[in-house]
């Protein structure tokens, strides 16, 4: 079993993760931010480490799910590498931080590991307004993410909502984040549970 928590940067992906994890006992992988070598020159200068950025998530991501196949184990997911080459690639180069060049070679390779990839079989979107995922990244308090700006987000949640229209890989749950406070609600974690449990139900009925 492989569920995979989508969303937005400060939607919950992770807490949600760790926390789903917790109550299913599934083995969770989480993003590799706190030790990533680029964040931080990104944010900075994102023309410049983009490309990079993108490239270094791609494989990371790419060795993970590589990883999770080998052990075979009940898994969940903290982001996806459909999300790196649907949604933050391609907007990089539309806003001209990222070449057409480097971009047709970063999909070029993408195309090529998609063929080594297996969906997973639950995506769960948390679909989050642009405050409230400003709220939630200035409650992190991430020095790296104080430059991120305003109509990145917003571009970035445009596509998120185009990708999610059409998604079509697995069984997909949509949680709105603006009217659940799984961080600290129970009851709203359990309405959660109850509708992946449903979802999961559909799997095997």
């Amino acid at each position: 079993m492989h569920l995979a928590i989508a969303g937005n940067i400060g939607s919950g992906k992770t807490t949600l993760t760790t926390l789903l994890a917790k109550h299913y006992r599934y083995t969770p992988h989480f993003e590799q931010v706190d030790d990533n070598p680029y964040l931080n020159d990104f944010y900075k200068d994102m023309t410049r480490w983009s490309f990079n950025l993108q490239i270094y998530f791609l494989r990371s991501r790419f060795a993970q799910l590589i990883e999770m196949k080998k052990k075979g184990k009940p898994i969940i997911q903290d982001r996806t590498i459909y999300e790196d080459a649907n949604i933050f690639a391609p907007n990089l180069q539309a806003m001209g931080l990222m070449t057409s060049r480097d971009f047709e070679n970063y999909l070029s390779l993408f195309e090529l590991m998609e063929e080594f990839v297996t969906p997973p079989d639950l995506m769960v979107y948390l679909r989050a307004s642009v405050p409230t995922l400003v709220a939630q990244i200035q409650k992190r308090g991430r020095e790296y993410e104080e430059a991120i700006r305003l109509d990145y987000l917003n571009r970035l949640n445009e596509r998120y909502e185009a990708w999610i229209s059409t998604y079509t890989k697995g069984e997909l749950l949509i949680i709105d984040v603006d009217n659940n406070n799984f961080h600290e609600d129970k009851e709203d974690l359990g309405n959660i549970i109850t509708s992946i449990d449903g979802k999961l139900n559909n799997l095997f009925s």
